[in-house]
C-alpha cells in the first residue's frame, strides 16, 4: 500500500494551494482518507477527512470554510483544497486511509484508527 501526497509549496498569505492523495496497492473506494498536520514544535493534528462514499467530510475548526476536501474514486486520489491560507497552516500534510471508510463529521478522525499513511507534503505560508 502506498499513499502520495504532493501539491505542497510555499505561498504568500491568502493564496491556495491543492494539495493531492494518491493511492495505490489498497481498495481504495473502501477507506475513507484523512489529512493531518504537523508544524514545527506541534504535535500531529487532523485537518479533514472524507468518508469511502464521499458523502461525509470532517473539517477542524480552524480550516472550516476555507478548505475543501474531496475524491475521486476512478483516480484513486482525495484532494485538499486550501483558499485564504494563513501562516499558521505551515505544517507538513500527511494523508492517510482508514479501512472503517466511516467519517464523523463532529469530531476529529483519531489518528490511531488510520492504517496507512503517506510520506507527507511541506505546506509553507508566508505573511
Amino acid at each position: 500500500v502506498q499513499l502520495q501526497a504532493s501539491g505542497g509549496g510555499s505561498v504568500q498569505a491568502g493564496g491556495s494551494l491543492r494539495l493531492a492523495c494518491a493511492a495505490s496497492g489498497l481498495v481504495f473506494d473502501i477507506y475513507s482518507i484523512g489529512w493531518f498536520r504537523q508544524a514545527p514544535g506541534r504535535e500531529r493534528e487532523a485537518v479533514s477527512a472524507i468518508s469511502a462514499s464521499g458523502l461525509s467530510a470532517y473539517y477542524s475548526d480552524s480550516v472550516k470554510g476555507r478548505f475543501i476536501i474531496s475524491r475521486d474514486n476512478a483516480k484513486a486520489t482525495v484532494y485538499l483544497q486550501m483558499h485564504n491560507l494563513k501562516p499558521e497552516d505551515t505544517a507538513v500534510y500527511y494523508c492517510a486511509a482508514d479501512i472503517s471508510g466511516v467519517v464523523v463529521t463532529i469530531r476529529p478522525p483519531p489518528m490511531d484508527e488510520y492504517q496507512y499513511w503517506g510520506q507527507g507534503t511541506l505546506v509553507t505560508v508566508s505573511s
